[in-house]
């Protein structure tokens, strides 16, 4: 057995798999609020899919309240800044959608709770 430390090879760590980045742009995405509704766009169900390969390439589907939500310009940049800042992620595209619209069906129980849904 050597006595010498060990030293990691130079050069950046590997990069994290799609299946070990979606729990952090998860949570990355819980950080992100409607202005007008005090519950993140992922707990309101706003998210509709997210991508991710294993290159830390992130594909978002989201819509929002309405079409002419005031922050329809804005948020997309907020979601993709936000989720950028994620360690391994290399990029995000954020695509709005539209179909289906969204409805209070798609919220999450705990956010139905929160908002006196339930």
């Amino acid at each position: 057995m050597s006595s010498e430390p060990y030293y990691p090879p130079p050069g950046p760590p590997p990069q994290p798999t799609a299946e070990e980045l979606r729990e952090p742009v998860i949570a990355a995405l819980k950080t992100v609020y409607d202005p007008e509704i005090p519950v993140d766009i992922y707990e309101l169900g706003l998210v509709y899919d997210v991508e991710i390969d294993d290159e830390g390439h992130v594909d978002i589907s989201m819509t929002l309240t309405a079409p002419a939500c005031p922050v329809a310009e804005t948020m997309p940049g907020s979601v993709k800044a936000v989720v950028e800042q994620v360690p391994g992620v290399r990029s995000c595209e954020v695509h709005l959608v539209w179909e289906p619209p969204w409805t209070a069906e798609r919220m999450s129980e705990a956010a139905k709770l929160q908002l006196g849904f339930l």
